[in-house]
């Protein structure tokens, strides 16, 4: 499934990516900017990243789990993660301006 469309990027892409840099570094807190980063590529309209966040906390719990980490260490982790929601929500997006073009 295609996830950005703005850099043609897909679901399984961006998995593969979150698992490879969870592989260097397991308790390391991932951002879809870190994501896009490693794919050479970077945002463009943004609009996508609220769905990256969600692949991240799924894949990163995911990962953790088949690793065996306990509850106690997984879900202090994922609330760390899941505050990117009020950053790179669509509510954040919403709230753009449009008037900041020159006349």
């Amino acid at each position: 499934m295609l996830v950005c469309h703005c850099n043609l990027i897909t679901q399984k892409e961006i998995e593969s990516t979150i698992v490879e840099l969870l592989d260097q570094d397991a308790w390391q807190l991932i951002v879809p900017a870190k994501v896009y980063h490693t794919l050479k590529k970077r945002g463009r309209c943004c609009g996508c990243f609220p769905n990256v966040v969600e692949t991240i906390i799924r894949v990163t719990e995911d990962y953790h789990r088949r690793l065996g980490a306990g509850e106690a260490e997984i879900l202090p982790f994922l609330d760390r993660v899941r505050g990117l929601r009020s950053q790179f929500g669509s509510i954040h997006h919403e709230g753009r301006r449009t008037d900041y073009r020159a006349a």
